[in-house]
């Protein structure tokens, strides 16, 4: 059995097992992880839990070394701060993510006397109660196990745990049913916690195949199918009539416009057409912008990829991480016509990124990328990336330029000036002002 982090919603700061003072084994190895995994925090190290197929265990102590691990005031703090942040232990066994079973009774007493099962990813570390902390130090790992037809071979299809709350006075050699009081972490002493674990194992109908289906579902979530598919239509039909009717007028109005003999009758012409010898004159930025505008087609392209391998059910649940790291081959794979395409973007994301990662190294937090890692994104950013890029640089400037539709003015159209009130300082107060007043009258 392995430990991959722990992680919280409040915080969004991902920890790796050992950054609290849980029990080792006498040799620590940390598994070797794809980039999606470092990127997402996980940091898989072995553990001394000791689990063997169909071998029950009613009560174990997990520290080998000594019965009881002394925690000294500073880990006292750091675990009571931890459960304040509501922090979750994640666990593998057989690759299975370790799963806490929530049961809920209905609502109301007239309906069905079944209760709803749901499943959340990890177990509490502790919980408060009464303004005291208290810590986990028991776990009861359930694991299903299915019987396939070659006799003799099982396979481990659920992975669940119930936690528990002993005081440190806890022996398993006491009876399982002997009442004992729950475990609570002062943090102005020392604290004395024993860890122990049992383990139940429990035959399955589920197949290997099917092992997932508990992680990837939820029992709370009501697809609805027609209406979505009712709702995609209705957009793709509206947007292809309003498409049509845009590019009839367009066309006859941009063949008008590349008349010589009708370019008095164009003077004529009031509203957005008067700027149709302007629109397609290139901006003051118009670099920035082809830059921007490739590393936006360069990862419209990779979302679309990602989908469509993700869709072929080729990236699989287990394979952490595989997502993050087929994003990141297949946007490095992409490659767009233009010089700066391949440095604006990615250097302001990956400066970014490196400026953040010091604050996360200063929480000391397992999603701190380390440096080697930062040093292979280079090398897939100036070694595969920007030669990519370049190449198509190479292949669309040989392509023929780009002919506007329309002719574009010599002079640009001259702007009247606005009054003060009509300026874009005061557009979005007034907007503001107007919509209040609107809906007050109402």
């Amino acid at each position: 059995m392995q430990a991959v982090k722990m992680t919280s919603s409040h915080t969004q700061l991902p920890y790796e097992y050992y950054s609290l003072p849980f029990c080792k084994p006498q040799k620590v190895h940390y598994k070797t992880e794809n980039l999606g995994e470092v990127l997402r925090g996980d940091r898989i190290v072995n553990t001394p839990y000791e689990v063997k197929m169909k071998e029950e265990k009613s009560c174990s102590v997990l520290c080998k070394q000594s019965q009881s691990i002394t925690l000294t005031v500073v880990e006292s703090q750091l675990i009571i701060q931890r459960i304040r942040e509501e922090y979750y232990v994640h666990l593998i066994a057989d690759n299975l993510p370790v799963a806490t079973m929530l049961e809920f009774s209905p609502e109301k007493k007239g309906e069905d006397e079944s209760k709803e099962i749901h499943f959340e990813h990890g177990y509490r570390l502790g919980f408060v109660q009464g303004g005291k902390v208290y810590l986990h130090n028991h776990l009861n790992l359930i694991l299903s196990y299915h019987e396939e037809t070659v006799a003799g071979t099982f396979r481990v299809v659920r992975f669940e745990v119930v936690p528990r709350i002993v005081n440190d006075d806890f022996s398993c050699k006491q009876p399982a049913t002997e009442a004992v009081d729950p475990l609570e972490i002062d943090p102005t002493k020392e604290n004395h916690v024993v860890f122990t674990y049992s383990v139940t194992w429990k035959a399955s109908n589920v197949q290997w195949a099917s092992r997932w289906d508990t992680y990837l579902t939820m029992s709370d979530v009501q697809i609805h199918w027609f209406s979505i598919v009712n709702s995609v239509v209705v957009v793709f039909f509206l947007s292809g009539i309003l498409s049509m009717i845009i590019i009839r007028t367009l066309r006859r109005d941009i063949a008008n416009y590349n008349r010589d003999d009708d370019i008095e009758d164009t003077m004529e012409e009031s509203g957005w057409k008067l700027v149709h010898g302007d629109v397609l004159r290139p901006p003051r930025r118009s670099m920035l912008l082809t830059s921007l505008l490739g590393a936006g087609i360069q990862l419209t392209f990779m979302v679309f990829i990602v989908i469509v391998v993700a869709g072929l059910g080729m990236l699989s649940p287990s394979s952490r991480g595989g997502l993050m790291t087929t994003s990141f081959n297949r946007d490095v794979d992409l490659f767009c016509a233009g010089e700066q395409t391949a440095t604006v973007f990615p250097g302001f994301v990956f400066l970014t990124g490196f400026v953040l990662n010091f604050f996360i190294w200063g929480k000391h937090s397992s999603g701190a990328v380390p440096f080697s890692t930062m040093l292979s994104l280079l090398c897939m950013w100036f070694g595969i990336s920007l030669p990519l890029v370049f190449l198509g640089y190479y292949f669309g400037f040989r392509k023929k330029g780009y002919q506007n539709p329309v002719r574009t003015n010599q002079i640009p159209r001259q702007i009247p000036e606005q009054h003060w009130y009509a300026s874009n300082r005061f557009s979005e107060p007034n907007i503001v002002i107007n919509h209040n007043i609107g809906f007050l009258r109402h």
